[in-house]
């Protein structure tokens, strides 16, 4: 049975955003205007042909599947008779973000690697009201039957998390298992921002305009790709994946339909009578600046199992960061019977305490620094919650 309702946030916070809208928008305009750039701007990036590591094979079949108003690109590996694992990109990103993921898993699962609608070689309408969150909901639990199956795995990153958590709310019987990486509940996501980060508060506010954003996205031979990929940026080695990243993004319309998740996600919260059970693992990078871990930790009170997981020398991309490290505990957690990602009851205290006792505790063995930064964002509650002087 659901136990949810999705609700739309109030006329007042509405109004709010499109006036933040309006205000960022402006100030971009009188920058763009006084620096003659509007020109320059508009130019689309020339990608040439699409890197390697886009059309090979070696990591899955490409595929399509067309749905009743979608047609949707994935990778796929793994035998057809395995569990099913739905992955799901962020932004912005596409199915080659799980690289290094694909082929561990698929030595036990069916892998699924999405190109989400509005990203990659899925297709991209344009309009804001095909990524409404019922709608896109709707045409993943179509999905999961088309693929002839009746329960998945998601594993989500960033923006492709939080529309997994949307999933599991609404349709909690096709789930077995959900991971999020870098993204805190949908009822958390947008009030806990942090202003650093490339999509912050301010680029969400901002979103809700039209044309400019891309026009924003666009400037300086994709730079902004460069401000979030710096972990390619800084190893010359990884050079293909940025270069496929700025052969996915090299135009006006491959922006549209990714800029529009933050066009109307930000405008639905769920209304949940009681946390869910399906066993779910958050995972989150210590030096993430994009994502409070206060968020991530306050996510548990409405999941009834869960582990949480900090990864060191890690920030947004952990999957990417440090793979071996997040390939192992996506194997605990998934299948994997013993410490360290077992699934864990919630404590039946309700409380910050208790939540931060269980989500740290079960964070400790990946260093001291983990619970410092959560003692210094608590004024040590945690620390004393553990039994720790403060």
């Amino acid at each position: 049975m659901k136990n949810f309702d999705i609700v739309k946030i109030s006329t007042l916070d509405v109004i709010t955003l499109k006036l933040y809208s309006l205000f960022w928008g402006s100030l971009f305009l009188i920058k763009q205007l006084l620096k003659n750039l509007w020109v320059t701007n508009l130019k689309e990036n020339s990608s040439g042909n699409p890197p390697g590591c886009l059309i090979d094979n070696t990591l899955g079949q490409h595929s399509y599947i067309k749905l009743k108003e979608v047609k949707l690109h994935y990778i796929e590996a793994g035998e057809k008779r395995h569990p099913l694992v739905i992955m799901l990109h962020g932004f912005p990103d596409c199915w080659i973000s799980w690289h290094y993921q694909i082929p561990v898993l698929a030595k036990h699962f069916r892998v699924i690697a999405m190109d989400m609608k509005g990203f990659g070689d899925s297709d991209k309408p344009r309009s804001r009201s095909s990524y409404e969150v019922k709608k896109l909901a709707k045409e993943f639990n179509d999905l999961i039957a088309k693929l002839g199956c009746r329960r998945c795995i998601i594993i989500g990153h960033d923006i492709g998390a939080l529309f997994g958590w949307f999933i599991v709310h609404m349709y909690p019987e096709i789930v077995e298992k959900f991971v999020a990486i870098s993204a805190p509940h949908p009822n958390l996501y947008w009030s806990t921002l942090p202003s650093t980060g490339e999509f912050n508060s301010r680029w969400v506010q901002f979103c809700q305009l039209p044309e400019l954003p891309e026009i924003k996205a666009l400037d300086g031979d994709l730079v902004i790709l460069n401000n979030v990929y710096t972990h390619l940026v800084k190893d010359s080695g990884k050079q293909e994946y940025l270069d496929a990243y700025k052969y996915a993004f090299a135009r006006k319309e491959d922006w549209t339909g990714a800029i529009n998740y933050f066009r109307t996600f930000p405008y639905w919260r769920l209304n949940i009578n009681e946390s869910y059970q399906v066993s779910t693992l958050l995972i989150t990078g210590n030096k993430d600046k994009s994502v409070l871990i206060e968020s991530i930790i306050q996510s548990t009170d409405f999941v009834e199992k869960f582990s949480l997981k900090v990864i060191n020398n890690a920030s947004h991309f952990p999957h990417q960061e440090q793979p071996d490290e997040v390939n192992k505990v996506l194997l605990n957690f998934l299948i994997g019977n013993s410490n360290p990602v077992a699934d864990r009851d919630k404590p039946s205290n309700n409380g910050l305490v208790n939540r931060m006792f269980g989500a740290v505790s079960n964070t400790v063995k990946y260093g001291n620094s983990v619970l410092d930064v959560v003692q210094k964002r608590t004024n040590g509650l945690t620390a004393r919650a553990l039994g720790y002087d403060s």
